[in-house]
């Protein structure tokens, strides 16, 4: 299946870091090679990179490692394809407006007989069950709130309903952010660290590469990163359990 990443912090950072690990496991270190993506929040935009190459042989993936785009809110994605083709429209992470905002998704895990009816405003573009289920969702979001805007309690509230109906069909690993809030949900596997005063050293797994984090943040800095499975291997992440949700806030963790 696929591997997601996401980051959420309480100031801008970059993820080259987690992003040259992740990146490995997409044709060098794992099996990952039906395409990729990722997107930035930056203030009210959001900036993506979709390939249908593999992670590991795409020029634009050896930019984004190379580009420290700082941001609050980070959703990668690495596909090995279930549902759908090997194209550009069916690379994650999906985006879409809403309430004057974007939100992204990526999905790990494979919907089985899933077809859900849509109302027109989402539609999918491609053939994939994440992309049907990205547009379940928001459906039920924008007719849960008509005017728009809910507050943290109230969104999670409905998007735990979602959740619920939606990982009847199968696996549902995923992550979805509005660029405020990162909501991250386990079906089989997601674990996540959060990195804050006093900072130490980490060590990638799938790269040799080792970075002091004390020496690129401040002490009130925190920095949540969310993985499949963890990028690092002297560090102590924590798993979500399967069927969980989390919505996460400047980097913590929360659930109502």
């Amino acid at each position: 299946m696929c591997q997601l990443l996401g980051m959420n912090c309480n100031v801008p950072t970059d993820i080259c870091f987690s992003f040259e690990g992740f990146a490995a496991r997409a044709g060098l270190t794992d099996h990952h090679t039906d395409g990729w993506g990722i997107g930035f929040f930056e203030d009210g935009g959001c900036r993506t990179f979709l390939d249908s190459l593999p992670a590991s042989q795409s020029p634009i993936a050896a930019l984004v490692k190379q580009y420290p785009i700082k941001s609050r809110n980070v959703i990668a994605h690495i596909r090995k394809a279930t549902h759908g083709h090997v194209t550009l429209e069916n690379c994650h992470p999906f985006v879409r407006e809403m309430w004057g905002k974007y939100w992204l998704f990526a999905h790990n895990g494979e919907l089985n007989h899933f077809h859900p009816t849509l109302g027109g405003r989402y539609n999918p573009v491609g053939d994939t069950d994440s992309e049907r289920a990205f547009c379940l969702i928001l459906e039920h979001l924008f007719q849960s709130f008509p005017q728009g805007n809910p507050n943290a309690e109230a969104l999670y509230r409905a998007m735990a309903e979602i959740t619920r109906h939606i990982a009847t069909h199968g696996i549902f690993n995923f992550l979805l952010s509005n660029g405020q809030w990162l909501f991250a949900h386990c079906s089989t596997k997601l674990n996540y660290i959060i990195r804050e005063h006093p900072f130490q050293s980490a060590h990638l797994v799938d790269q040799d590469i080792t970075l002091d984090f004390s020496q690129v943040t401040t002490p009130a800095d925190r920095v949540t990163v969310i993985a499949t499975t963890p990028l690092t291997y002297n560090e102590s992440w924590t798993m979500i359990w399967p069927g969980e949700l989390l919505l996460f806030q400047d980097g913590i963790p929360r659930k109502f």
